[in-house]
């Protein structure tokens, strides 16, 4: 896991860890920054310092294809296949939190949650 929000394109015609540009970037670096903004950690851009010490993501996003290639991704096919726009949102470095730490998910993602549903 990470503490991030990742656009398409996931993956790259050279099947290799490079920005991957769709053609509605823009929107998606938008709506990515919209979530990464309110949630601090997130947006500084080094969430996993103890597990990955050099990973940094700008903002709190990154370009799925820059940050490792997945072929045949969900987000990238819905875009293709059905023009429906689609992030991921990566909430944490331990991908199975245990229960007692969710109220604190909660509320480093709450203002980002809704601040992501006005963009629609």
């Amino acid at each position: 896991g990470s503490l991030v929000v990742n656009y398409p394109f996931d993956d790259d015609e050279q099947g290799i860890a490079i920005y991957s540009k769709s053609p509605d970037d823009a929107v998606f670096q938008k709506l990515a920054l919209a979530y990464s903004k309110e949630n601090a950690k997130m947006y500084q851009g080094s969430p996993c310092k103890d597990m990955y010490p050099t990973e940094y993501f700008p903002h709190g996003i990154t370009n799925g294809a820059q940050w490792y290639n997945v072929p045949g991704g969900m987000q990238d096919w819905n875009y293709l296949h059905t023009n429906c726009f689609e992030v991921t949102i990566e909430l944490g470095c331990v991908k199975y939190p245990r229960a007692e730490e969710l109220p604190k998910y909660w509320a480093q993602n709450r203002r980002s949650l809704l601040q992501f549903i006005k963009q629609v």
